[in-house]
Formats: C-alpha cells, sequence, structure tokens
C-alpha cells in the first residue's frame, strides 16, 4: 500500500483520496516575472514522479498547478522595463513552458490555470470571508483576521511569538501585526480590478488586485470544490503560503480538511547556500540545459529523497552525468547483443532478477516516493544485464523484450529518465566505417591504432565503444 507523509500531521499515512481512485492534485506553480532557476525544477521534477507514480498505480490523477500572473514582483519587474505587467507575465510564462517540456514534465499537468482568469472567484471568497467575520476593510485593502481562526498554527507548528517576529505586511491599523492580505489597493500606474464586496451591510467598492494566497484557495475551489486530496510544494511555502490557504479556506467553506495530504520537498541549494542574485549563484534552467541532458538534471533532484535537500555543486552535477552514462553502457550493451530464438535456460536468472527489481522498484516508490531507493534497484538490474551481456554471446528474443520493457515502465514512464533512443537506431556513415576498422585493427593485434580510433569516435562524434562477449556495444555520450 501507498504510503505518503503528510506535513499535516507529520506522519506517513495510508494514501486513501476521498472518492476513491480519483484524486485532485495540487502545486504551487510559478510566478512568471523572471526564468524558472534549478530550484523550481527541483520542485516540479518531484511532483512530476510523485504525480507519474500514482497514475502507474491506479490512480485517476487530475494535476493542477497554477501560473501566477498577478503579483508584486511581475508589477515591479513591468515597470522597471517600461512595459504591461500583463505582457511580461505572459513573455515568461512562454519561456516556462518551454523550460517544462525542457525537462519532461509539462505533459503530466492537466491544467495550468492563471490568476487572472479568477478574480470573480476570489470576490466572491472574500465576501465569504467577510460575512463569516474573518475579513475586514482598511483603507481599500482587505485583510484577514488571523486572531479569529484558532487553527492557524496546525502546519506550521510555529509559536505565536514566531509569528509575531513575521511582520509579512506591515499597515497601520491592522488587528493583528500577522494579518494577511486578501486584496490590495491599486497605485497609480499598477493594474488593478474593480470589486464590488459588503461589510456590516454596507457596500464598498474596491480597486486593486488580489493578494497572493487567495488566488490559490479561489482556483482551487473553482476546479476541484470545497477539498480535495494533495497540495504539494516547497517547504519554504509551508508559512506564510500554505497556512493561510488553509486558514482562508477552511474559514470559508466551514469543512476540513481543506487538503487531506500535505507534499513538501526541500529546497535546492548550490554549494550548500541558498541561490540568490546578489551571490551569483542564480542558475536557470535554460543555464543548466545549455551544459547537460534534461535527464542529468533529473537524475541529480531524484538521487535525494523529495523530502530533503539537494545541494547543487560542478561535482555533483558531473557525477550525475557519469551515473546517466553507466545506465546508457549498459541499455546499449544489452540491447545490441545477439539474440537467440530459443531462450538459453541462463535468462531464467535474469528474467527473476528484472522481475525482483519491478517488485523492489514499486515497493520504494510506495514508501513516500522513495526515489533514492527505487533508483539503486535500477542500477543493480542495470549492473546484471551489463554483466549478462559480457559473460554470454546471446539472449532470448522474449528475455531481452522482457527486461527492457520492465525498464521502460518503471525509469522510462515514471522517473523520466532513460527514454534516449539513440542506442537502438544503429551507425551509419563515417562513424560506421571507423568501428569496422577498429575491428579490423583489433583482429589484427593493431591495438594502438583501434585506441586512436576509438578516441577519435569520442572526441569527434561523442560515441563511446565497449568490447563484450557479443560484439562491441556504442552508446552517445550524455
Amino acid at each position: 500500500m501507498l504510503k505518503v507523509f503528510n506535513t499535516l500531521t507529520r506522519k506517513k499515512e495510508a494514501f486513501k483520496p476521498m472518492r476513491g481512485k480519483d484524486v485532485k492534485f495540487f502545486v504551487c506553480g510559478q510566478t512568471v516575472y523572471d526564468d524558472a532557476h534549478i530550484g523550481h525544477a527541483k520542485a516540479y521534477i518531484d511532483f512530476d514522479v510523485t504525480v507519474r507514480w500514482l497514475r502507474a498505480s491506479g490512480f485517476n490523477v487530475r494535476y493542477v498547478q497554477n501560473i501566477t500572473d498577478v503579483d508584486d514582483k511581475i508589477i515591479k519587474r513591468a515597470q522597471e522595463r517600461g512595459i504591461d505587467a500583463t505582457a511580461l507575465a505572459r513573455e515568461y510564462e512562454k519561456r516556462f513552458m518551454e523550460d517544462m517540456a525542457a525537462i519532461g514534465v509539462k505533459d503530466t499537468v492537466d491544467e495550468y490555470p492563471r490568476s487572472h482568469d479568477y478574480i470573480e472567484a476570489i470576490r466572491e471568497q472574500i465576501q465569504m470571508l467577510l460575512d463569516k467575520g474573518y475579513a475586514y476593510v482598511l483603507e481599500g485593502d482587505v485583510y484577514y483576521d488571523v486572531g479569529r481562526f484558532k487553527d492557524y498554527t496546525m502546519l506550521s507548528r510555529m509559536k505565536v511569538e514566531e509569528l509575531e517576529r513575521h511582520r509579512i505586511e506591515p499597515k497601520e491599523g491592522k488587528r493583528n501585526v500577522y494579518d494577511f492580505a486578501l486584496w490590495k489597493a491599486a497605485k497609480p500606474g499598477e493594474p488593478a480590478w474593480k470589486i464590488e464586496v459588503t461589510e456590516e451591510k454596507k457596500k464598498v467598492t474596491l480597486n486593486g488586485r488580489p493578494g497572493w494566497h487567495i488566488e490559490d484557495t479561489a482556483m482551487t475551489w473553482k476546479i476541484f470544490g470545497e477539498q480535495y486530496d494533495v497540495h504539494g510544494g516547497a517547504r519554504e511555502l509551508m508559512f506564510p503560503h500554505h497556512t493561510n490557504e488553509i486558514a482562508q479556506a477552511e474559514a470559508a467553506f466551514g469543512k476540513k480538511p481543506f487538503v487531506k495530504y500535505w507534499l513538501h520537498c526541500g529546497v535546492l541549494t548550490v554549494n550548500g547556500v541558498k541561490m540568490s542574485k546578489s551571490l551569483k549563484n542564480f542558475i536557470t534552467i535554460r543555464d543548466i540545459l545549455a551544459k547537460y541532458d534534461a535527464e542529468v538534471l533529473r537524475l541529480l533532484v531524484l538521487s535525494t529523497h523529495y523530502r530533503k535537500v539537494v545541494d547543487y555543486t560542478p561535482g555533483s552535477i558531473e557525477e550525475a552525468k557519469k551515473k546517466l552514462g553507466a545506465m546508457y553502457d549498459a541499455l546499449s550493451i544489452f540491447y545490441t547483443m545477439n539474440t537467440a530464438v530459443k531462450e538459453p535456460d541462463s535468462d531464467k536468472d535474469l528474467l527473476y532478477k528484472a522481475k525482483q527489481y519491478v517488485e523492489g522498484f514499486a515497493a520504494a516508490m510506495d514508501n513516500d516516493f522513495n526515489t533514492p531507493l527505487a533508483l539503486s534497484k535500477l542500477m543493480e538490474l542495470l549492473g546484471c544485464m551489463r554483466g549478462y551481456a559480457s559473460d554470454n554471446a546471446a539472449v532470448g528474443v522474449v528475455t531481452k523484450e522482457a527486461v527492457l520493457n520492465s525498464i521502460d515502465d518503471t525509469a522510462g514512464k515514471v522517473l523520466g529518465i532513460l527514454k534516449h533512443q539513440e542506442y537502438k537506431k544503429g551507425v551509419a556513415g563515417e562513424i560506421e566505417k571507423l568501428i569496422a576498422q577498429r575491428e579490423e585493427a583489433r583482429k589484427a593485434k593493431d591495438f594502438k591504432k583501434a585506441d586512436e580510433i576509438r578516441k577519435l569516435l569520442k572526441e569527434k562524434h561523442g560515441i563511446i565503444l565497449e568490447d563484450t562477449k557479443g560484439g562491441v556495444s556504442w552508446r552517445k555520450e550524455a
């Protein structure tokens, strides 16, 4: 049975959605004012694999990830560039979608709703909170009265004294220092919407824009209803963002829990330090993909459990590249083995190990999406496949297909790696001639020439060769 660590209870719990096999899954998405960085990539890869495993386990997942296109950061950046805030948001949304496609997570998401399309839903939720006494109007703003919500710290487990040190939105006249904005009055030159609400039977017209926290709850309310199954996001969003989401939704709708399972992933650091442009350690997804294949980034992220911190260093990304290369080496060597129509007796042991791998992979993923353990099981099988190719001249057709399918169904469809197919296409032209020339040199015991050709293939064509009992195997360098 699948178990997940629920931040709300601080326990691993059996995963049981509210409605049978149907899963409503929401992840805090991108605020589109700049290019996404590798810290964003970590979160989106983590939850991409989570959703892939749920679907592979037979759940019907509706996966929604929002686009925040109404935000202070967007307005500030647009003003700096002298362009319209919406135009800036659309520019970076387009680039974000390109990045998500490049790292293999875009197609997993069913919907990318934009905040600005839910202004009326936001108004309705603000009105609910005003009617129930959880909100108040203050000089064109609307604030949530945190003092009215007794379970405010149930997710973060923070003490009131800690809250008082977080003067997130200071403004004279607030009832509590940690009250947060549901609606912000517009300043000159900023994008704004006009809404009408009623406070204590008096109609009030407000000209402004929504606060950050209410955008998500209004959106999920309209998409999922008053409650849903899973909310994912980075650990740093637990307070105040997710804390405020719970306060808004449970106060407005009167139902608990607002979300049944809260999943929080660890952040990504660079050389042990949080990314910051001022420290010049800010690495965008585009920066990393200019140097490395997207599967290298995915492997780096998935080599650490999603709830833990991933530390990006030049050494760690190179190690991931090396590890991925070794995986493709094993795949290529096994794939290019000669096949036998009759299954050799030795195939039985390999098939058994492939079965053990699939079971071990599933057990790891069912244990709170333990990708490092799942990867270790994958490496074990790939090692067996490589050893089998070294020790045997041929493999049965059925065995070969079954073993390769077991990897595609797990590493390929769930982890999103080992999906490149170059090693299946064969070689032609100059590469084919060079490999043939090297084989002739080896047969003639001209090992110096053979080594020179091997070096040329790697440096000029990115082709890496390996000699096995079944013949020479090759792969494209990662």
